[in-house]
């Protein structure tokens, strides 16, 4: 227990504590050790020092700092450093020491106020080791957006080309933690830190810690692979006299491409210049930087990117974005979106099967414009059909197996007596059963993909920021409206099995 005179100067050095000589700013006192109240007969405290009675010293609670509070000693006599690292020490104060500290409090005759003494090491997490990419991994430059709010493609880019020799990546190890450990000694291990397997890709050389491009080409990183392709770029227009571009990796087009051109890439199609009544396939993205108009077809199994699309059918596995679309047939297994303060969809039939968002949709003059978002109406009647096939085939195929079955029982029995008819139907039943597998597994696969479609247009919306005319029918899986009047700022979903318009309220 604490006297009187001990328990003064502990609210004391409490209410002094608030403004501590250190840069620390713990104040939660977990553990103070003072002074022995009586001297041993040679004059030393229990601690083996000289301090005067009402020295104590304060552990923080964490255990990562302890300050001292030295009250003046007798007259006649001094304190040492070493008395001082002897009663942390006995205090349980065994690493840290604040040596500086130290010696200024007794140099100084620093009394009557805490001063840091001792602090422990928080531990340093280690760093991984990690792969430095000397090209920008991401598929597309941002678009530029401009004042009028619609987006510049120019500035889309599917393609980051390297050259033969090109540095394409550095790797950097591991830099490993430091422990930290505890004014009482206590040791806070630090988290290990991990190296990578090395880089794996198509293309590249790795020479010690550095990783170059063995070709020309475009590349890129997927699934953690890096890749470098072949890239077909034609600096000028594409007409008629070449007619037709085929191409496994990628098709850059700087000019112009006439009308009748036809242009296959087993990847992604780049056309900086304008683009007639073109036929193009994509096995990745389409991306036109000026559009495209005059009835031309696009096929791509990624998204189109496009200025404006008139007059085309365009069929995309992802997402269609467009400033302006006129008059297009358009299909599009994600969104359709059109940006800018136009934004707007103008005749023709649209279909995103997550959703349609737009600024306008249809014209003053009223053109019949059909906005569709969610199934449609042919693929729930084909699923439909599938799985009447599927339920057919499944019933055939168990009363063929139970047929078999009969027929191997009574082989049995017969053993070599069985006839050759018998023979020859078991041979064709077997084939046949083989058939009504091998047609079960197509129609689960069209019919799991079909699911699949169900499923990913639940939550399908048509959103318009702006102006929607007369005459514009918006459809939503197999419901449809036709807008009797112009309205504006609307929101179209159907999750209860009717079109239900809500309006948009900004903020």
């Amino acid at each position: 227990m604490f006297s009187p005179e001990q328990m003064d100067k502990l609210k004391n050095a409490m209410n002094r504590a608030a403004k501590p000589d250190t840069t620390s700013t713990s104040m939660t006192v977990s553990l103070e050790v003072p002074v022995s109240d009586k001297k041993q007969s040679d004059g030393w405290d229990s601690h083996g020092t000289n301090l005067a009675r009402g020295t104590y010293l304060r552990i923080d609670e964490d255990d990562m700092a302890a300050w001292l509070y030295l009250v003046p000693p007798d007259k006649g006599q001094i304190y040492t450093k070493g008395e001082l690292m002897t009663y942390l020490e006995k205090s349980g104060v065994v690493k840290g020491y604040h040596s500086s500290n130290l010696s200024a409090m007794i140099k100084k005759k620093v009394y009557d106020r805490e001063i840091l003494v001792a602090q422990g090491a928080k531990s340093v997490p280690g760093k991984d080791g990690y792969f430095e990419y000397l090209f920008s991994p991401e598929e597309y430059g941002v678009p530029k957006i401009r004042e009028d709010g619609t987006v510049d493609y120019t500035n889309m880019s599917a393609l980051q080309n390297v050259k033969k020799g090109d540095k394409v990546a550095i790797y950097h190890y591991a830099v490993p933690g430091k422990d930290g450990y505890t004014v009482r000694g206590a040791e806070m291990k630090a988290a290990p830190a991990r190296d990578l397997p090395p880089m794996r890709g198509k293309g590249i050389l790795r020479e010690n810690d550095v990783y170059y491009a063995q070709s020309d080409g475009k590349i890129e990183v997927k699934d953690g692979k890096v890749d470098i392709q072949n890239v077909h770029e034609i600096m000028g227009d594409v007409t008629m006299i070449i007619g037709k571009i085929e191409f496994f990796g990628d098709v850059i087009i700087y000019g112009n491409v006439e009308s009748g051109v036809t242009i296959r890439a087993g990847r992604n199609i780049e056309i900086h210049g304008t683009t007639g009544c073109a036929t193009l396939f994509a096995g990745g993205d389409v991306v036109l930087s000026r559009g495209i108009q005059g009835g031309g077809k696009i096929s791509a199994r990624g998204s189109v990117f496009a200025d404006f699309i008139e007059n085309t059918t365009v069929d995309a596995g992802g997402m269609v974005q467009s400033n302006t679309i006129l008059n297009a047939q358009i299909s599009a297994k994600n969104k359709v979106i059109t940006t800018g303060k136009k934004g707007c969809i103008i005749g023709g039939y649209v279909h995103g099967l997550k959703g349609i968002e737009a600024m306008t949709a249809g014209s003053d003059v009223e053109v019949k414009t059909i906005l569709h978002c969610g199934y449609e109406v042919t693929a729930y009647e084909k699923l439909l059909d599938v799985r009447h096939k599927e339920s057919d085939t499944k019933e055939k195929l168990s009363e063929l197996v139970e047929t078999m079955t009969e027929a191997l029982r009574e082989k049995r029995v017969r053993g070599s007596s069985t006839s050759a008819t018998t023979e020859a139907k078991l041979s064709e039943w077997n084939r046949l059963k083989d058939q009504y597998f091998e047609e079960l597994d197509k129609i689960s696969r069209e019919r799991e993909t079909l699911e699949e479609t169900m499923e990913e247009s639940r939550g399908a919306y048509i959103k318009i920021d702006g102006n929607i005319f007369r005459n514009v029918i918006i459809s939503i899986n197999a419901e449809q409206m036709v807008l009797a009047r112009k309205t504006s700022f609307m929101k179209y979903t159907a999750d209860r099995g009717i079109i239900e318009g809500v309006v948009i309220v900004h903020n």
